[in-house]
């Protein structure tokens, strides 16, 4: 019962567990980093984790000397990349296996319109959602299972970890302790938070708007060819 309360705690006030996480581990503390982000972006069963608050949170840690600006950018860049990139492998070989599935909910028609959708609006999406909690986290499966070019994904992805992580360590360290910053540290967390929820509900609503779209087209082709 208290596990689902202690990851939300963790989450709303990581700018408290950081610094207690960097005086118990040191060093370690930067492996400890790379592997959150990492299975944040690289597991669709963490999209809970803290993604956007945490580099946020390391950006401001790294301004006041307790964390170097230049190992994180490096290391989070590259969990972020890797993350996405097992994300994918892991639903290109979910699809492969989901099909061969006797009882299988998806039908091969939804792996088409999925693909369909990656082919069109892949690099976008990737890019994106890297900036969405949850949505960054399903976007690389998705588009694994939905069997995107690994070569287009591959450049997006990279361009996605580098500009998402960059952004948020970069901002972190520039107004991270500026007094007004430091005095209502955990609202702008909680701030940092509702936009991205927000950004995620939109997002999310244009996505379904243009699958749903490219399916219409789809159908009124397959009548018109009927």
């Amino acid at each position: 019962m208290d596990l689902p309360f202690n990851i939300i705690d963790v989450i709303l006030h990581f700018d408290k567990y950081l610094p207690i996480i960097l005086q118990q581990y040191g060093l370690w503390t930067y492996v400890i980093l790379f592997l959150i982000i990492f299975l944040e972006t690289g597991l669709v069963i963490t999209p809970y984790l803290p993604g956007d608050s945490l580099l946020f949170i390391a950006g401001a840690l790294a301004a006041a000397g307790l964390l170097n600006i230049w190992i994180l950018l490096v290391t989070l860049m590259l969990a972020a990349i890797l993350g996405d990139t097992c994300n994918y492998w892991i639903g290109y070989t979910f699809e492969m296996k989901l099909l061969k599935w006797k009882y299988c909910p998806v039908k091969q028609e939804h792996i088409d319109e999925t693909h369909r959708y990656f082919e069109k609006y892949g690099g976008f999406t990737i890019v994106i959602a890297r900036f969405m909690p949850f949505i960054r986290t399903f976007a690389p499966f998705l588009a694994g299972v939905g069997r995107m070019r690994y070569s287009w994904f591959l450049g997006y992805n990279a361009l996605g970890g580098v500009l998402w992580t960059g952004l948020f360590l970069s901002v972190g360290y520039f107004v991270g302790n500026l007094p007004i910053v430091k005095d209502n540290f955990a609202l702008i967390v909680y701030a940092i938070i509702a936009v991205s929820m927000l950004a995620l509900v939109s997002i999310f609503a244009t996505i379904i708007a243009a699958m749903w779209k490219g399916r219409e087209k789809t159908e009124e082709k397959e009548k018109k060819e009927g």
